[in-house]
């Protein structure tokens, strides 16, 4: 395709945008990534039973200038460790297929131009790719780190400064007076809508990309001063040789993110210190070292301490099964430490609360004391531990509790009873044991 079609092929985005192939590729997007229903109450499943009609309605009101988005409904989200609200907004099933359809349409033009240096948001890459180029810059000589915090960036984009960027790559007038639209549907909150003259909803399908569009100015500044940097959406490290120059480019980059970009620097979170004071996307570097951020672990206790409360009407092996759920997915991103000890901790502590757990049942020290025997422990081994001032925490660390129940158990034992009791196949293997011994 030669430059002249390219520019006539921008010049009729709207006009694919209002066909029905882009719209249901637009639906499909959204059903992948599922969600709550908007103000309308209308669920994905809603809007898929009666799928052709809503799509040819929704066609028709693009086509003819009715289309109008609604407001998206207002969603608080506690933030880590009790640090305030997140406030999300989810916009209507049908409102999310016309941003899905957008940002395809899109994303082709803005993303060969972004920097390489951004990983959010992005196809094919992640926060993993991110934490390792971070370490390549760390370990080349620079451990010191601009830990840029920008207070509440997605409420406060600048509406008139984001479509105006914009413009620089889309020729096609009509899709930005649809981002404008988008941009000012509104908020409703315990059922009353309020305006928005500023900022993109998280939680929408196109405000990844638009605000990746409004960073690009950040990422092209930093290029230009030759720093090193990596950013993943808003959060933004940038790696210096020495504590003086971290504190200029802190004090440069402030004036410009305030001035230029109209956002403000949160100069209480912000912070100029060596990389191992830093997290970044849940990890620190130590001395050039991928390690869990310490806040990262801390909040991993807490989960493991949630998910196996005391009196609980669960069965153990139900338990079991909804922490390997979470510990899934969590492990899987923290597996780029290379401090294996730190996942072991994790595990160590699951197993901890669970022989606690099993110790609980027992009701009676007496029937504590017949079970370790049962299973193998000596009645010398299982008087001495049970029949001690001990409560049942620091009985579940005793010689005697681990040697009844030893990690194996929970991989034989405890595995069988899960597999069964979930009709899982003979070959599953729960991946929270896979690393034991």
């Amino acid at each position: 395709m030669n430059e002249q079609d390219l520019l006539r092929e921008e010049a009729r985005l709207y006009d694919h945008l209002c066909e029905i192939d882009w719209l249901r590729a637009g639906f499909e997007q959204v059903k992948k990534n599922r969600g709550a229903p908007g103000i309308d109450r209308v669920t994905i499943a809603d809007f898929e039973a009666r799928l052709d009609v809503e799509l040819r309605r929704l066609r028709e009101e693009l086509v003819s200038w009715t289309y109008q988005p609604a407001p998206v409904r207002r969603v608080e989200i506690p933030k880590p460790g009790g640090r305030g609200l997140r406030l999300l907004g989810v916009p209507t099933v049908r409102d999310r297929v016309v941003q899905a359809t957008l940002k395809l349409l899109l994303e082709p033009l803005f993303e060969p131009h972004f920097s390489t240096h951004s990983y959010g948001f992005r196809p094919g890459r992640n926060q993993h790719q991110a934490v390792d180029a971070a370490q390549k810059v760390v370990t080349s000589g620079k451990p010191y780190v601009v830990d840029l915090d920008l207070e509440k960036f997605f409420d406060r984009i600048h509406h008139d400064r984001l479509v105006a960027r914009m413009s620089q790559r889309v020729s096609d007038q009509r899709i930005l007076r649809l981002v404008g639209m988008i941009l000012r549907s509104g908020v409703m909150t315990d059922g009353l809508v309020s305006s928005t003259q500023e900022g993109v909803v998280q939680g929408s399908p196109l405000s990844p990309l638009l605000s990746n569009i409004v960073l690009d100015e950040l990422d092209r500044e930093l290029e230009r001063r030759g720093l090193d940097f990596c950013r993943f959406a808003d959060d933004c490290n940038i790696f210096v040789g020495s504590p003086k120059a971290a504190e200029r480019v802190m004090d440069s980059l402030g004036r410009f993110i305030e001035k230029r970009l109209k956002l403000k620097v949160n100069r209480e979170k912000s912070q100029v210190a060596r990389s191992e004071k830093v997290k970044f996307l849940g990890f620190t570097l130590v001395q050039g070292a991928v390690a869990i951020a310490h806040k990262a672990v801390q909040s991993a206790m807490a989960k493991v301490k949630a998910l196996t409360p005391r009196g609980t009407h669960l069965t153990l092996e139900t338990t079991l099964a909804r922490i390997n759920q979470w510990y899934v997915g969590w492990s899987s991103y923290f597996s780029l430490t290379q401090y294996p000890s730190q996942l072991h901790k994790i595990e160590a502590h699951i197993r901890r609360r669970l022989r606690s757990r099993l110790i609980d049942q027992q009701k009676s020290r007496r029937n504590l004391y017949r079970k370790l025997v049962t299973r193998g422990v000596s009645r010398r081994q299982a008087a001495n531990a049970v029949f001690s001032n001990d409560q049942r925490w620091a009985l579940s660390n005793t010689f005697a509790v681990t040697k009844a129940y030893p990690n194996r158990w929970f991989i034989q034992d405890l595995g069988q009873s899960i597999r069964s009791e979930q009709r899982l196949p003979h070959w599953f293997e729960l991946s929270l044991w896979i690393r034991l011994p």
